[in-house]
């Protein structure tokens, strides 16, 4: 009776907990006019597929900066903000830092339609490159940035100094194991999001059932456009990416990147698309990053793999002072 009596109070505390926290929750503007950024933002104006859109971008300058640059690419789930210390630490070192949000992400454009391709995301990245007169730049990307970066090292090795890949989706190809949903599936999953659900899915996926309060606002950033009578767009756009991580694999062509490349691993990390879809068999076989990340340092010549240990999917917000001690010290070999 007691154990029953103790189960319900926990289960009215959560409650009590997780509506106060929903109803806190900021309303985010469609393109975060209303949420600051860490550095200022600027913007570029792209001629994509017949539409004019928006690409935000941080471009941060220190004052000894000699030359050196490097391109931070952010993941599905996250804009250009949460690279506020890795941004701080790398221009202290003298790097200029350029951090775009990808169209559909952060504060950038979400058109109504747009054909999402790898090759596109990567072109526009050119495009802000050229527009900044930067012919060199070492390329970074997290998650799915990690494909983007992999694609745009692909298509622009002569711009790509060094191609650093932390915790990179797309290491293994999800297609052979997870039935197609089309998009509309996942823009349908995508409208059913809330608070709970998201702080749910970072914790399990990202955390190990380990939160700590400062990964609150990761959270509060994707929940909070739920409030948005814009939603339906954001969703939309988030269908659609989700569509082209699935559909355009990188895996098979890392036998053909040409530059220097650094993987940073976080071992725990269990990060898959469409494990909700697959058996229980199939779930335990996908997102192994402690045996992806040496699977991949074999793929790709002239590879150097930095494994992080009890470390999740974001290494450089989980265990910062590890992170970016392995990518300068890559940097600057």
């Amino acid at each position: 009776m007691k154990k029953n009596l103790l189960g319900l109070l926990l289960v009215i505390l959560s409650t009590q907990l997780s509506n106060a926290q929903t109803d806190k929750l900021p309303w985010l503007d469609i393109e975060l006019a209303n949420y600051e950024y860490p550095f200022p933002v600027e913007t570029l104006h792209l001629n994509v597929q017949n539409q004019e859109l928006k690409m935000a971008y941080m471009d941060v300058t220190p004052n000894n900066y000699a030359g050196k640059n490097i391109v931070l690419l952010h993941g599905k789930n996250f804009n250009g903000a949460y690279w506020k210390t890795t941004i701080a630490a790398l221009t202290k070192q003298g790097y200029r830092v350029i951090v775009p949000d990808q169209i559909g992400f952060g504060k950038s454009s979400k058109p109504d339609h747009l054909h999402y391709t790898f090759q596109q995301l990567a072109q526009n990245t050119k495009t802000l490159l050229d527009t900044l007169h930067i012919k060199k730049s070492a390329i970074l990307g997290h998650s799915m940035g990690g494909m983007l970066a992999t694609r745009f090292a692909l298509m622009y090795p002569e711009i790509t100094e060094k191609l650093i890949l932390e915790n990179p989706i797309g290491l293994e190809d999800w297609k052979l194991k997870v039935p197609y949903k089309p998009v509309e599936w996942w823009y349908n999953n995508e409208l059913k999001k809330n608070y709970e659900g998201i702080k749910k899915y970072q914790l399990v996926n990202y955390y190990d059932n380990q939160w700590k309060p400062a990964y609150d606002q990761w959270v509060n950033l994707l929940a909070g456009w739920t409030l948005n009578s814009d939603y339906k767009t954001i969703s939309w756009n988030a269908a659609l990416t989700y569509d082209m991580i699935f559909t355009q694999p990188v895996v098979y062509e890392f036998k053909n990147i040409t530059v220097p490349t650094l993987l940073i691993i976080g071992t725990r990390d269990r990060t898959a698309l469409g494990k909700g879809l697959v058996t229980d068999e199939v779930r335990k076989t996908m997102g192994l990053y402690s045996e992806l990340g040496k699977q991949t340092q074999k793929a790709i010549p002239n590879s150097t793999l930095v494994e992080i240990e009890n470390v999740g999917h974001l290494p450089h917000i989980e265990k910062f002072d590890t992170f970016i001690k392995a990518l300068i010290n890559y940097l600057e070999e």
